[in-house]
């Protein structure tokens, strides 16, 4: 049995693998060729993060797998009411297929892993969110080809996202330039452990430094959900660090712009970038679908 809780939990060749069935099952979807491989199959969804793009790309997912997900919110079940994490897995895994968890600390996730019976999936923690990551690097290349070798300009907090561009960097090979200020860098022994295993990763605080010939250059909020009461002084810590169009003049001239969504425009990034021709943030949204159908497959028919 195989869970999935950080990019690391898949060898190289099996995330190309998972790119190359996430095409085929894009493309599919597209000519309206059904593909219900996990027919009669169920996925357990436990959220305690408010979700948009997390909660449709996995539940219609597994419609069009041919099975079916539940949506479980930490504050309507047990969970919420203080069941540990341990004894809700030993029940949800006796019922279910697989897991998908979207939470706060990346202990949670972890725990229920060592209680559960079927694969269990990281929908987001504040550690790393590795399905967006997929979709990701699965939309570069539909765009650009192999990123292997390629530089990516990753600008503003060091945080889940920063951390799965990270573990990306060694998986498929590409240069990590991080710009960030420097109460806001990534996890020191993640990055180390990253580099120890071959990833290309540098961190500045100077984000044209990061921008300069990058070919996909990306960001996020500069407050993430818990973090709302920072906000004003985030804003200030984060001055200087918008992805702008004197950003983007550095990277190189077929650079592509990324954001994981939501976007606050005018914040982390103007407008004219994120609704410009370099941007391919709607391609990025709508291959969390496709990735993750990959991702299930993979995961459900293993074991």
């Amino acid at each position: 049995m195989r869970h999935f809780l950080t990019l690391l939990d898949v060898t190289e060749d099996e995330a190309h693998a998972l790119l190359k069935r996430a095409a085929e099952l894009k493309s599919m979807q597209q000519r309206g060729e059904a593909h219900p491989t996990l027919a009669g199959k169920t996925l357990g969804m436990i959220f305690d993060k408010a979700s948009t793009r997390t909660r449709i790309s996995f539940e219609v997912g597994m419609y069009q797998l041919g099975g079916h997900a539940l949506f479980l919110h930490s504050g309507t079940t047990q969970l919420g009411r203080g069941e540990p994490v341990e004894d809700s897995a030993r029940v949800l895994s006796r019922m279910v297929d697989a897991v998908m968890i979207r939470t706060h600390a990346h202990e949670i996730v972890q725990r229920f892993t060592q209680y559960s019976t079927v694969p269990v999936i990281n929908a987001l923690t504040d550690l790393t969110h590795p399905c967006q990551i997929l979709a990701d690097i699965f939309t570069f290349e539909e765009h650009r080809g192999d990123i292997k070798g390629k530089t990516v300009a990753w600008i503003g907090d060091g945080n889940n996202m920063t951390h799965s561009w990270i573990n990306g960097a060694v998986t498929f090979g590409y240069k990590l330039n991080i710009a960030c200020p420097a109460d806001y860098s990534p996890d020191e022994t993640l990055l180390q452990a990253a580099r120890d295993m071959g990833a290309d990763v540098s961190i500045s605080s100077d984000p044209l430094l990061a921008a300069k010939d990058a070919d996909l250059v990306t960001t996020d909020v500069w407050a993430s959900m818990g973090q709302e009461e920072e906000q004003a002084e985030r804003e200030k810590a984060f001055m200087g660090y918008q992805v702008d169009e004197r950003v983007m003049a550095y990277a190189k001239p077929d650079a592509l712009f990324m954001h994981c969504l939501p976007a606050h425009r005018g914040e982390e990034v103007a407008a004219s970038v994120i609704d410009g021709p370099q941007s391919v943030v709607w391609d990025e949204a709508e291959n969390r679908l496709h990735v993750q159908k990959a991702l299930l497959e993979f995961l459900i028919l293993q074991t």
